[in-house]
């Protein structure tokens, strides 16, 4: 807790006092000797992507394993953070160690590195009206496969995770128009609107 790394942080991001940034007041971890204040959430391996619900407030982290399990967790708005994923100890719900703490966050949704899966990216839920369908899902895809997938989350459960029927090589992020309709971007050098089919 002493380091930034595999961590999420909360900081305003204004100067305050000499610093590059200040910290606020109710962060979990102010006034621990033995964390820093910045953080907000712990036990991420790494990140690749993270983002807010824009309609409900909900934080949406896509967290990439390490040999096994690609992880997604939801972090509800309105949490106080002080949340751990689990990293180093889990990777997704797989134990890498006889002692598990409790409290420990379990991952909202996770996939193996089987079918050329290695790295998940993460994306948006989608709140556009393009496609009524997809309304409502978190869209995230794998670098490595590059297929672009949804997933329903209702009543406190996973309800559906299904295909786009869409392929993005070495899918790298997403991003997110003022409208609330997605994009997909490839470091092969695309970028891609997401809309229905014709």
């Amino acid at each position: 807790m002493g380091v930034l790394l595999g961590k999420i942080l909360r900081i305003d991001p204004r100067p305050q006092g000499g610093e590059p940034y200040a910290v606020p007041s109710d962060n979990p971890f102010v006034g621990r000797a033995d964390a820093r204040p910045e953080i907000w959430a712990y036990g991420l391996r790494n990140p690749w992507r993270f983002a807010f619900d824009r309609q409900t407030g909900d934080l949406w982290i896509a967290d990439v394993g390490w040999s096994d399990r690609e992880e997604i967790d939801r972090q509800p708005a309105g949490s106080l953070g002080g949340q751990n994923y689990g990293w180093v100890l889990l990777e997704g719900t797989l134990p890498h160690s006889d002692n598990i703490p409790g409290g420990t966050v379990p991952p909202t949704y996770e996939y193996e590195h089987t079918m050329g899966r290695c790295a998940v990216t993460g994306g948006f839920v989608y709140r556009g009206s393009a496609i009524p369908d997809l309304r409502g899902s978190y869209v995230f895809g794998d670098f490595c496969q590059g297929t672009l997938m949804a997933l329903r989350y209702d009543a406190g459960k996973v309800t559906m995770v299904r295909s786009l029927g869409v392929t993005v090589e070495e899918l790298s992020s997403f991003g997110e128009d003022a409208r609330g309709e997605l994009y997909a971007l490839s470091l092969a050098g695309s970028v891609y609107r997401i809309a229905p089919a014709s």
